[in-house]
């Protein structure tokens, strides 16, 4: 389930035309980043780990909308980075990858 958020995930970015492609270049980088991170998670963390895909899902389709609403982006970046911080010491590349792809998203938000 959470590998097929991930790739629900990366088809809304490639589907996504405002844009600009290099921020979307850094998503998707960092979304390939995200993915075995959590497919780590999942092994012993398969609760938490769909969490975070649903979270990396939630908050880019809200990022990626061209009405934009700047505090529910920043309420589901924040949940994301909460979830994902409970790893930071057993899987600190998922935690790294989930603070780009936020810094990212949150950019796009405004």
């Amino acid at each position: 389930m959470s590998e097929e958020r991930i790739e629900k995930t990366k088809s809304t970015l490639e589907a996504t035309d405002h844009i600009p492609a290099e921020k979307k270049a850094e998503l998707l980088g960092a979304l390939s980043r995200i993915k075995p991170g959590i497919a780590q998670v999942s092994q012993t963390h398969s609760e938490h780990a769909r969490s975070i895909a649903k979270l990396v899902e939630a908050s880019t389709q809200e990022a990626t909308r061209k009405e934009k609403r700047p505090e529910r982006l920043k309420k589901l970046l924040q949940e994301l980075k909460e979830s994902a911080g409970k790893f930071e010491a057993s899987h600190p590349e998922l935690v790294s990858s989930v603070t780009e792809f936020s810094t990212v998203l949150s950019a796009l938000g405004i």
